[in-house]
């Protein structure tokens, strides 16, 4: 499917380092993502070897790569192409042939075969304006089949506005000392000038505009990330 000339172009706004394959190399050290708790909720969901999953936003796969075992069918979407061939690499050294790699965004991914049974993103969706958010909320819950589940990890502001310096300065003052070990205050502060976090109280509706219903939304103590269970309507 080609989108009309005026949608965003997603490989524009996922942002340069996400598309540098010697970044890349390193992103899973830096991140320190562990999916355990996430494949254990997905499971306790109903994941089990009859399951599709879209991974929306993949970029190594850490999560695509950990529930393909437990899964019929996992679909890793990302924008990135050398996020796709780190993935690709290593699910041919665990010798995975359910799972799918697919070059497109929020945006862009055309969903194919039988409605997915789960959704999961982590870290993606920040890198769309809101307007744009809602889209891809919307195109995301046309993807599941009613009752379905979208697992959704993501820098979420869950504050007021006129609480942002008191929020935001000690989240920056603990910060990584070094871009080799975590996220960086420069990098935190390119993240707050240039990319597109939003506020709780704006995503949430969004989610429920799109035909989610939010089981559980969970917000961290710095309250600038967020983690949200949903179930697509019937």
């Amino acid at each position: 499917m080609t989108n009309p000339s005026w949608f965003l172009d997603e490989l524009a706004h996922a942002g340069p380092e996400h598309l540098d394959s010697a970044y890349v190399q390193g992103y899973d050290q830096k991140a320190g993502v562990d999916v355990s708790e996430d494949v254990a909720l997905l499971r306790d969901l109903g994941l089990n070897e009859t399951s599709t999953l879209v991974d929306l936003g993949a970029g190594t796969g850490a999560l695509a790569l950990a529930v393909a075992p437990l899964c019929r069918r996992v679909v890793a979407v990302d924008v990135s192409a050398p996020m796709l061939a780190n993935l690709r690499a290593a699910a041919e050294r665990l010798g995975l042939a359910n799972l799918e790699l697919v070059q497109a965004g929020f945006l862009s991914y055309a969903h194919q075969g039988a409605p997915a049974d789960f959704v999961y993103s982590r870290n993606a969706l920040h890198h769309l304006p809101d307007f744009w958010k809602a889209i891809a909320l919307v195109r995301t819950a046309a993807i599941l089949r009613p009752g379905g589940v979208l697992r959704l990890h993501d820098l979420v502001y869950s504050f007021d506005p006129a609480e942002a310096d008191r929020v935001v300065e000690p989240w920056l003052a603990g910060a990584a000392p070094s871009p080799e070990v975590g996220w960086t205050k420069a990098e935190y502060e390119t993240h707050l000038r240039d990319e597109f976090s939003t506020f709780s109280w704006l995503l949430e509706p969004m989610l429920e505009r799109a035909g989610f219903d939010i089981r559980d939304a969970s917000h961290a103590p710095r309250r600038v990330y967020s983690a949200y269970t949903c179930v697509k309507r019937g």
